[in-house]
């Protein structure tokens, strides 16, 4: 069965997600800002969830139209064969958002989307009422400069949460971003990958998982497994091929340190959960303190800034500090996130490459050294 689909991703990494959907065969792959389209199969769709590293979710994109009131949306979606893929007792609740368009409010949209759904599914299944207690469907809108997009969710809870991680620290960074990272600093499976400010340890599990090749979405299920058209068996194939791909790197080891003993004990948690504690060293320490213990190495981190700092003086003297300890040293490079306008002047020294990212909703910077 041939499918469209749009890997919705954070700004910025939309060039690794297009990539990984090549990688796992994609075909029509094209990014935008925000997302990705594609197409495939069900198998297709099954990997994207278990395997995606970088994508929040994976939706199945049902049409594409332009709408500039109610009722070209109303009709637009009406057309759409919805029964395909939800059936006579299934949920399917509407969320979405609408940006630079005429239709604006985004609950009358959810109305006239839901409406039109019912309408449509009335005349296939003839009944007036829907009792929605089956698996959970959920229809998922986009509607920007006017172009609608009318997708089914195929993850449910989002990419991101790769259920390793219950608890974590004030100021979590999301799994997707910090795989983005390792993967952006050409982490390899013979690296030694550094996190001196490691926090609940995201980004050393998502570098671990990386560089061992460990499906993100091994652990966890997805809204299509009870969706009535996917065959159950493609799971476990995509399941078992996940498996069989995990590597042995046996030069590969992460170390981290935090001055924040309950965030290490959480970190400690996590990289149990996620299958990589053995490829993980943890220690208590400042960052002003930092001193590899090999010839080479990739640092990757997240230092704390905004609300994990009280003040900005703060932040500012701290990217001082590492710039003073994150000095030039054959074999290593240095990638550090940050929102801070002035980081190279306070770090020191200019970046080799930079590029813009989103933590959440703060725009940031990827400095890069490794000259």
């Amino acid at each position: 069965m041939h499918l469209n689909f749009s890997a919705p991703c954070l700004f910025g990494l939309e060039s690794l997600v297009a990539q990984e959907l090549r990688d796992m065969g994609a075909a029509d792959v094209s990014a935008e800002n925000g997302r990705v389209f594609f197409s495939g199969d069900e198998s297709l769709l099954a990997r994207a969830n278990i395997c995606s590293r970088f994508s929040e979710r994976i939706l199945l994109v049902l049409g594409r139209f332009t709408a500039h009131t109610f009722e070209e949306l109303f009709q637009g979606v009406k057309k759409l064969p919805l029964e395909t893929v939800i059936g006579e007792y299934d949920e399917f609740p509407v969320k979405g958002y609408s940006l630079k368009s005429d239709l604006h409010s985004v609950s009358d949209c959810q109305a006239i989307i839901k409406k039109a759904a019912v309408e449509r599914l009335k005349t296939v299944y003839h009944k007036d009422w829907f009792e929605e207690t089956g698996a959970r469907t959920r229809i998922d809108f986009s509607i920007l400069k006017n172009e609608v997009c009318i997708c089914i969710d195929t993850t449910g809870v989002p990419l991101h949460k790769r259920g390793y991680r219950p608890t974590a620290n004030d100021a979590p960074m999301r799994e997707t971003l910090a795989a983005a990272l390792c993967a952006l600093s050409h982490l390899r499976p013979y690296h030694t990958l550094y996190d001196p400010m490691c926090g609940s340890g995201t980004i050393l599990i998502e570098g671990a998982m990386l560089a061992l090749n460990i499906a993100p979405g091994l652990r966890r299920h997805f809204a299509a497994e009870r969706f009535f058209w996917m065959p159950a068996e493609v799971w476990e194939t995509e399941r078992e091929r996940a498996r069989a791909a995990k590597r042995d790197a046996p030069d590969f080891t992460a170390y981290g340190s935090d001055i924040d003993r309950e965030a290490l004990k959480i970190a400690r948690e996590n990289a149990l959960r996620a299958g990589v504690s053995d490829s993980i060293v943890l220690e208590y320490g400042d960052v002003c303190r930092f001193k590899p213990n090999t010839e080479r190495g990739t640092l990757v981190t997240n230092p704390p800034y905004g609300e994990r700092l009280q003040t900005t003086q703060a932040a500012a003297r701290l990217v001082q500090e590492m710039g003073k300890v994150f000095a030039r040293r054959h074999g290593f490079s240095y990638s550090i996130i940050s929102p801070e306008a002035e980081f190279e002047t306070l770090f020191g020294r200019k970046a080799d490459k930079r590029r813009k990212l989103y933590n959440g909703m703060i725009p940031c910077q990827l400095y890069m050294y490794f000259k």
